[in-house]
C-alpha cells in the first residue's frame, strides 16, 4: 500500500471544499482552471493572491482552484521530497530525523506530510511533527506534557495543535526507548 499523505479528516475536508467551490462561486472547476490558466503570476502565493484580489476567491478555495490547475496541466504543485531535503539538510539534524522517521515507519496506518517548514505523522489526526530549531531538532507529540519529564508544553509550532508536548532532541542517540515510547503512545491516541 502506498504511503498516503493524507488523513481520512484531511480527506473529507478537501472535498467538502471541492463539493461547495462551485455552488460559492458560480463556476465550475475546469472554469476556474481556465481562469487560472490566465494568471500572469508564475509562484503559488502571487498567483493565490491574484485569485482572491482579482476574483474573490477566500484561501482554500484559492488554493483548491491552483491544486486542480497544476494536476489539470500534469504538473506537480509541491515537490515534497525537495521540502524533505532542504528542511533536513544539516548532517546532525537528518541524523535526528532518520532515527525518528525509523521508528515510525514500522506504526501501521502511518500518513506521511512532509511541509516545508516540519515533517509530519498521522493517523486518524497527526501524532507527531518535527523541524530544525536553534540547539537541536524540536519534536512535537500529541500526548500529555507530563507524560515525560523532559516534555514541555508546545507553544504556537505550526503544526497540528493536537502536539500539546515537546522535546528539543540534539543528538539522534537521544532517540532514546522514552522517545520511542513517547512516540508509540501519541500513534496509539491518533
Amino acid at each position: 500500500m502506498p504511503n498516503e499523505t493524507l488523513t481520512e479528516q484531511q480527506k473529507k475536508w478537501m472535498a467538502s471544499v471541492k463539493a461547495t467551490l462551485e455552488s460559492s462561486t458560480g463556476k465550475t472547476i475546469p472554469q476556474w482552471v481556465e481562469i487560472a490558466r490566465a494568471c500572469p503570476e508564475t509562484k503559488p502565493r502571487a498567483r493565490q493572491a491574484w485569485l482572491k484580489e482579482h476574483h474573490g476567491l477566500g484561501q482554500n478555495y484559492a488554493m483548491m482552484v491552483l491544486h486542480a490547475a497544476a494536476e489539470a496541466d500534469g504538473v506537480q504543485l509541491r515537490d515534497t521530497g525537495s521540502f524533505e531535503e532542504t528542511l533536513w539538510a544539516r548532517p546532525g539534524d537528518r541524523a535526528i530525523f532518520e532515527a525518528v522517521k525509523a521508528v515510525v515507519s514500522g506504526f501501521p496506518d502511518l500518513i506521511t506530510g512532509q511541509r516545508k517548514s516540519f515533517s509530519a505523522w498521522s493517523r486518524k489526526f497527526q501524532f507527531a511533527a518535527m523541524r530544525p530549531a536553534k540547539g537541536g531538532v524540536r519534536l512535537g507529540l500529541a500526548v500529555p506534557p507530563d507524560a515525560d519529564p523532559r516534555l514541555v508544553p508546545a507553544k504556537t509550532e505550526g503544526w497540528s495543535e493536537r502536539c500539546t508536548a515537546t522535546l528539543v532532541l540534539t543528538d539522534a542517540g537521544e532517540v532514546d526507548a522514552g522517545v520511542k515510547a513517547l512516540l508509540r503512545k501519541a500513534w496509539e491516541l491518533s
